[in-house]
């Protein structure tokens, strides 16, 4: 039974939490910042197109798929074994927080 990975322990799924929590907003005020010139800042124009929000909106998806593939892959040549179950967990995690991250992206005044 050498072949059985052993579970993450509590402080090191709070650990991999918190490295989550920091990495998802630096990378999210880094894209802010990266896309501040794209798309209007006030959403309620009589004539706002979707245009420039669309593409601001996939600067953000693409920039935050490459972020997050270049740590899932860096991360599972760095971490020790028993902590890379972890990393999947999070990397889903991360793909939902690029829909949940659009709110703020767009609520923000740049």
């Amino acid at each position: 039974m050498a072949d059985v990975a052993k579970k993450s322990s509590k402080m090191a799924l709070l650990a991999g939490l918190a490295w989550f929590i920091a990495f998802e907003t630096v990378a999210f005020y880094g894209l802010r910042y990266l896309t501040s010139g794209l798309g209007e800042s006030n959403q309620n124009q009589p004539e706002n197109t979707i245009v420039s929000n669309w593409l601001k909106t996939m600067v953000f998806f693409v920039a935050h798929l490459a972020l997050i593939i270049a740590a899932m892959l860096v991360l599972s040549n760095r971490l020790p074994r028993h902590h890379r179950g972890q990393i999947m967990g999070w990397f889903y995690l991360a793909l939902v927080m690029s829909f949940v991250l659009i709110i703020p992206l767009f609520g923000t005044t740049d």
